[in-house]
């Protein structure tokens, strides 16, 4: 857990010998606190973009104007920032101006939760001016000073409180909470795409159902494309059990839950700005939950939906009937490996051989001949032969 931080101590070493201080900050001193699996650390210092340039040799400029500076060091990239404070918020998302400066607190002071706003020295101890620490061991979401001014800096925070609510399974702190109802209009002046990445984690979070039943008792959910006419539909789910699900899972169970024609779920996802190869795949969740809603599993379902679809579309089917989420994964798993085919390009038949064997023009007829002898393999009563489907289709063409 701790690997990450002592790959990077030798960086803060460097950076404190050379006359300045550095920090471990933010999310990671946070997931430490928390005993959570840690993949990166950020380094707060107060050395300018400038300075870091003269003490290491490899550096990339990717938000130098933050005072964020990539250094590579043993071959690992470490964000770099310089401590600093901002200027006012004009369009709340971005700081007017940035000023860099000595002091870790006033740049602490800066962030948006106490719990993110702790550092950690070399030596493993924590600088927490705003007692990070009481909030995590509370499990609290507290913003750091008044709620009311971080979210009118950067209103995306509100979307950051209601995350951090499903993936940590804290409380937002009441007057937090009040902050986001009142502040909740502010939302629409944040761009979709970012508006979509927090919803995204949201989803993927252990708390999703609760921190989506908040987005609509604080009125943010409002300001998400779409979706302000499903509140009642989102309230109505608070007894589904879908903490196993995926995040494409879960768009499947909304989506269904909404009940949006099919035609339209389309639409209604570009809204969201999601990749459209995301958006095909929810699309056929959805179709065939609509088909599992009064139809068995058969081969030909099987092979038609792909076995990657028909998981997904099992799994929220088994939510919706309050059934264990992985309920008869396995045995769909196992039906699909002894199909007899997995996808139409291994049928031993093409057009081309049917207007031979039959002597036709082509027409309508060579894709009912081949969904004819799609069927009869996968239901395994002929053999997927060429020269037995030539024989078995002749003769039912005589019949």
């Amino acid at each position: 857990m701790k690997e990450p931080f002592l790959k990077a101590l030798p960086l803060l070493s460097k950076i404190e010998e050379a006359g300045f201080q550095a920090y471990f900050v933010g999310g990671s001193v946070r997931d430490l606190l928390l005993n959570k699996e840690i993949s990166d650390v950020d380094i707060a210092t107060s050395a300018t973009p400038d300075e870091i340039r003269g003490i290491f040799p490899k550096t990339i400029d990717v938000g130098i104007e933050h005072g964020t500076i990539v250094v590579l060091f043993n071959s690992i990239p470490y964000e770099v920032t310089t401590f600093r404070t901002e200027a006012e918020y004009v369009d709340f998302r971005r700081p007017s101006a940035v000023q860099f400066i000595r002091s870790l607190t006033e740049d602490l002071k800066r962030r948006d939760f106490t719990m993110n706003a702790i550092a950690m020295d070399k030596d493993w101890r924590f600088i927490d001016p705003f007692q990070g620490r009481k909030a995590i061991d509370e499990r609290t979401i507290v913003t750091v000073g008044r709620a009311e001014d971080r979210f009118h800096e950067d209103a995306l925070r509100m979307m950051r409180a209601v995350r951090f609510f499903s993936q940590l399974d804290f409380q937002i702190e009441n007057t937090t909470y009040q902050a986001l109802k009142a502040s909740a209009p502010l939302l629409e002046k944040i761009s979709i795409e970012r508006k979509l990445a927090e919803f995204e984690k949201l989803l993927a979070g252990k708390n999703r159902l609760k921190a989506l039943l908040a987005l609509t008792d604080t009125g943010l959910i409002r300001y998400l494309p779409g979706m302000e006419p499903y509140f009642d539909r989102i309230n109505r789910m608070e007894h589904y059990e879908c903490s196993e699900l995926s995040p494409i899972e879960m768009w499947g169970l909304l989506l269904f839950q909404f009940n949006i024609e099919t035609e339209k779920v389309s639409d209604f996802l570009k809204n969201w700005k999601l990749p459209s190869k995301k958006i095909k795949i929810i699309v056929q969740i959805l179709r065939w939950l609509h088909f599992r809603k009064n139809c068995s599993w058969t081969n030909k379902a099987i092979f038609d939906a792909g076995i990657e679809i028909v998981k997904y579309t099992e799994k929220i089917h088994n939510v919706l009937n309050d059934q264990a989420v992985n309920k008869s994964i396995e045995d769909l798993e196992r039906v699909f490996e002894i199909l007899p085919i997995k996808q139409l390009s291994e049928l031993q038949v093409t057009g081309t051989d049917l207007q031979e064997w039959f002597q036709k023009a082509p027409g309508p007829w060579i894709k009912d001949m081949l969904k004819k002898a799609e069927i009869a393999v996968l239901d395994k009563q002929i053999i997927n032969h060429k020269e037995t489907l030539k024989e078995w289709l002749l003769e039912c063409n005589q019949s």
